[in-house]
């Protein structure tokens, strides 16, 4: 079954991340093939939720573009080196197809073979000589096993298509002389007695008694066929191994997890007709060919927290989004398809998700209601966030009443955990959980930061303005701000960029603000940051 990502939000925060393995645990739970992932570096408090409820962390996804190995080429379109050229050209043929990956054992590629390395042996080649299995010939000259002491023939080929004496005097036949030869005693019996390493018996002829005694006795290969000694000539060469006839052993490829946009520009370089497809362990997948490139199956994503383009994984736009589960205004996700869209205006992804297990009558084991309440009292500051709705409430008593925990004793205990700055930088603070927005043709970014010591950030507010000043620079922003707050006062400090003041001050109703201001009761970036700075610009136009 076709696996589905659910993924949250560039620089995830707790809901975020619990919501998409909740949600993951539930799909699964109704049959379908779910993987939670995140696009960005957890945070102390992500990672001390999953430890306490014993939850793997999710795997970072790094886009969800359309890659090789999305697109239906043919698994199977390969062949061995130890096939004949013979077998190589008619599997060719019978598919359609220019050109062969040629590969080892446990398909471990070699090179590659086109019908143009076919075409040159067969006009520049060494015609005598012949590096093949016993098998190979016996198959390409439609032959029949007489004797067979050797898996591989390889020597020189001679056919005696003149006088018997001429043959006999000016041939030297030894271990690794191969004679093409038809009714013709004297030579078979000078080819038998020297030891040939094969005879290939022309027009179906037969050994006599005695040829046959000598041939077992000196153990040689004999092998007979319908052709005549003229079409057997002309064949022989084609039993060889494919190996041995490889002229590129380095020829472009393309690898499983290359993207499909990739492969457009080397296409347009190269233009070959079909391309190996090889693995990081030098495994061969298969054969594109450039017919096949319209043909391929793009990810299946639902995006969980969030609904904005911007704020989710790379290459979004080439992907199926097939739902949507969130609490946020609406962004600027546009689909091709009609998606399944659950938005309702509480406090967390989590309550939402809650109200999805319900519905579809999946009980929550404990571990998970764990990580679902931790979302809801990250995103809802232990239920005194301007977002929490009485819903969310009574949810979070719900969910606390399965995982078995005071959610306000948990709830202070997990917020304590990561608010801690101990070992964080300037810029890793900043973009602690940083988010951006556009307003029309503006674009800001606002960071928030939880934390119980204020004063450690404060102290340095010098070294933030600074690196809010480069990065709205560096963006080409309207403004850059960075909001601390104090989950105990329930309230913000807040930082921006040197040309912000304005901006800022009147979204909050004040004449004046420095650096630093404290804004009494402002926590929540969704209902109170948000909206007033976003107003604010287009009051600006």
């Amino acid at each position: 079954m076709k696996t589905t990502y659910i993924v949250g939000h560039k620089n995830p925060d707790t809901d975020s991340v619990t919501s998409a393995i909740a949600l993951s645990y539930l799909k699964n739970k109704l049959g379908m093939n779910t993987e939670p992932h995140v696009i960005g570096e957890l945070n102390k408090e992500t990672l001390f939720v999953l430890k306490y409820w014993k939850i793997d962390k999710p795997t970072f996804l790094e886009d969800v573009k359309v890659q090789i190995k999305d697109i239906k080429y043919n698994r199977d379109l390969m062949i061995n080196e130890n096939a004949s050229i013979h077998d190589a050209y008619t599997y060719m043929v019978n598919n359609q197809i220019t050109g062969l990956p040629v590969v080892k054992a446990k398909n471990k590629f070699v090179g590659y073979v086109s019908l143009k390395e076919i075409a040159t042996s067969l006009i520049k080649g060494d015609f005598d000589k012949l590096h093949a299995s016993f098998d190979n010939i016996v198959r390409t000259l439609n032959g029949k096993e007489v004797l067979k002491y050797d898996e591989e023939i390889f020597g020189t080929i001679f056919a005696a298509t003149y006088s018997s004496e001429l043959f006999i005097s000016d041939v030297a036949i030894d271990s690794s002389t191969i004679v093409i030869v038809g009714d013709r005693h004297h030579v078979i019996e000078y080819c038998l007695m020297n030891s040939a390493k094969l005879i290939v018996l022309v027009g179906n002829q037969e050994l006599t008694h005695k040829e046959l005694s000598i041939a077992k006795k000196n153990r040689i290969n004999i092998i007979k066929t319908p052709l005549l000694s003229f079409d057997v000539s002309k064949l022989i060469g084609l039993s060889n191994y494919i190996k041995t006839i490889i002229r590129n052993e380095s020829p472009q490829v393309l690898n499983p997890n290359d993207y499909l946009t990739d492969f457009y520009e080397i296409n347009n370089k190269f233009k070959h007709t079909n391309y190996p497809i090889i693995d990081n362990k030098n495994t061969c997948k298969g054969l594109l060919r450039i017919l096949d490139i319209n043909q391929y199956e793009k990810k299946n994503v639902i995006l969980v927290d969030h609904n904005d383009i911007k704020q989710s994984v790379p290459g979004l736009n080439e992907a199926n989004i097939i739902e949507v589960i969130d609490h946020h205004a609406l962004g600027n996700l546009t689909t091709t398809t009609p998606v399944s869209f659950r938005n309702m205006s509480v406090g967390s992804t989590n309550t939402i998700i809650y109200f999805l297990f319900k519905e579809a009558n999946v009980k929550i084991p404990k571990n998970i209601a764990g990580i679902m309440l931790s979302g809801l009292l990250s995103d809802t500051l232990i239920l005194k966030s301007p977002t929490t709705t009485e819903t969310d409430i009574t949810v979070a008593n719900e969910l606390a009443g399965i995982a078995g925990v005071d959610y306000k004793k948990y709830g202070m205990q997990m917020l304590k955990e990561g608010s801690s700055l101990e070992g964080l930088s300037v810029e890793e603070i900043v973009f602690y959980d940083y988010k951006e927005f556009q307003v029309n043709d503006t674009g800001f970014g606002i960071g928030q930061i939880l934390t119980l010591n204020y004063e450690q950030i404060l102290s340095k507010k010098e070294e933030y303005i600074d690196f809010l000043n480069k990065t709205r620079a560096m963006k080409g922003f309207k403004l850059m701000a960075l909001f601390v707050t104090d989950i105990i006062n329930n309230g913000s400090y807040v930082l921006f960029s040197s040309n912000s003041e304005q901006i800022i001050a009147l979204a909050y109703n004040l004449d004046y603000i420095e650096q630093g201001h404290y804004l009494d009761g402002v926590i929540s970036r969704k209902k109170q940051i948000i909206p007033n700075i976003m107003g604010e610009i287009e009051n600006m136009k």
